[in-house]
């Protein structure tokens, strides 16, 4: 048996300035036949998953094409059709294949193709036929549409935010292939859309209300002929349709069951709708509770969350930081120039300043600490999966009070070895921003004792109410709090 692998991931912020090019996939991950295993073997992917679980079944791994960039805008259209082609041809020369394992995102949309994942998987499915199971993973903050399900046999979701179980979803995807392939099952996929957007603040999933959500899923997953089920808790930076809520039930062979048990998992969670509408902590509070709270205290920047396509360099939190007195602080800002500047000074030089979000930077001068080439590994299950980063020429810079990571790259703050690798002690801080939501917890729970979710603007802000929505659907609530459902599959 020979499963073919392919991956095509992006987080589509419409909200975000500028376009995503072929470059950006490119400079990241675009790549075809055995550079895919080498990019993601061993790694904390799904793709990492699908590798390690088919050579433990004795299925022959066809690794096709892989294409990734971090979270930005809408996918240029010209770069979205070279991507599919690039796919086809790879999938033309792997040959003859018994199944093919996708990892989508759920959240990618091309000029022209809002729903771009449900656009390239039902042209997987043309050219593999019907007969060819297709089962594919997808990430948690996925906009599924009816198009996605369609088309596979079983999807796949991370059932953890932070995304520390990527390669399991992986493993369980190649599995339920491997047990497709042997005849022992057959998988069948339904989907439920409960007209609900979730605040991102409200989607940690170790704690409430996902936490009560997950459950009701697992115990519907642990029932008789229940082969899969993931909740997707959408990606609200998307203007698009398919935007919101939505869950999928995959059964054995039972289209009806996965109908009915979807209908009661998202009946279950339209129930309880006004759970999730977020908690939203002002910048003035939180500077606050930093002075006081045990520390180091991690302020979770949200609308400059680099994991949903902000521009990483907001200087919100770090004005008013030095305005309460609150500190040493660290931040770190995607600023090109200033890193550039201050490699030209060099360490021990003064840069001027001033760094960050050009609309309100913050004030020189700085003394450059230390200048890096960016480049670090985490070897621990960190959210995306990702073992070597490289955020580009970096400069450490200080003035009282604040310590700022100037970076040439625009870089997640989902390891703590951002920190670390560049000389830097956590514990030296009163105060880290992470610009981030859910994603940082991971790395940055075990060096700071309390982690507190702020309410900045910006691209990603978690004040959906400083969003003008032109495709969304509607009703959806809370955006129309009169909206009415009653629970219903396809």
């Amino acid at each position: 048996m020979r499963v073919g692998v392919v991956s095509l991931m992006h987080e589509s912020n419409t909200f975000a300035g500028g376009t995503t090019p072929l470059a950006a996939f490119e400079r990241d991950t675009l790549v075809t036949g055995e550079a895919v295993r080498e990019r993601y073997a061993g790694t904390h992917h799904e793709v990492g998953g699908f590798f390690e679980q088919l050579a433990e079944d004795g299925i022959e791994a066809v690794p096709l094409f892989a294409a990734w960039t971090m979270p930005s805008g809408t996918i240029e259209w010209e770069a979205a059709d070279e991507l599919f082609w690039r796919m086809y041809a790879a999938r033309q020369e792997g040959g003859r294949v018994d199944g093919i394992l996708a990892a989508a995102h759920g959240a990618a949309v091309a000029g022209g193709e809002p729903d771009y994942d449900g656009y390239w998987l039902p042209l997987v499915r043309q050219d593999i036929g019907r007969a060819v199971p297709l089962i594919g993973t997808l990430d948690l903050h996925a906009n599924l549409s009816p198009r996605m399900v369609a088309v596979c046999d079983g999807l796949l979701a991370y059932r953890t935010n932070p995304h520390l179980d990527q390669r399991p979803t992986g493993r369980e995807a190649a599995a339920l292939m491997a047990r497709t392939l042997r005849g022992e099952v057959r998988p069948v996929t339904a989907a439920a859309f409960p007209p609900l957007a979730v605040n991102i603040e409200a989607q940690a999933t170790a704690e409430e209300p996902c936490r009560g959500l997950m459950a009701v899923a697992d115990d519907i997953r642990r029932r008789p002929k229940v082969l899969a089920v993931s909740v997707l808790l959408g990606f609200p930076y998307a203007d698009v349709p398919e935007m919101g809520a939505a869950v999928t039930v995959t059964t054995d062979g039972d289209p009806d069951l996965a109908k009915r048990y979807a209908a009661e998992l998202a009946g279950w969670w339209w129930d309880r709708r006004e759970q999730f509408r977020g908690n939203l902590i002002s910048v003035e509070d939180a500077a606050r509770r930093a002075a006081v709270e045990p520390g180091p205290v991690c302020l979770l920047d949200m609308g400059d969350n680099v994991g949903g396509g902000s521009p990483a360099d907001g200087t919100v939190l770090a004005h008013e930081l030095l305005r309460q007195g609150v500190g040493p602080a660290f931040v770190c800002l995607h600023d090109p120039g200033a890193a550039r500047a201050a490699g030209a000074v060099g360490v021990g030089g003064v840069l001027p300043g001033p760094v960050g979000d050009r609309g309100a930077p913050l004030p020189g001068p700085f003394t450059v600490r230390s200048l890096h080439d960016g480049v670090f590994e985490e070897t621990e299950a960190r959210h995306g999966g990702i073992r070597r980063f490289d955020q580009g020429p970096t400069a450490v810079v200080e003035r009282p009070g604040l310590t700022v990571m100037l970076t040439t790259r625009r870089t997640g703050p989902f390891s703590l070895r951002q920190v670390t690798a560049f000389g830097l002690d956590p514990a030296r801080f009163r105060v880290l921003v992470a610009k981030g939501v859910h994603a940082p917890v991971a790395a940055y729970a075990p060096a700071c004792p309390t982690l507190i979710r702020v309410s900045t603007p910006g691209v990603t802000s978690a004040d959906l109410s400083r969003f003008a929505y032109h495709h969304r659907r509607r009703p959806l609530y809370p955006f129309e709090p009169e909206t009415t459902w009653t629970p219903e599959a396809v």
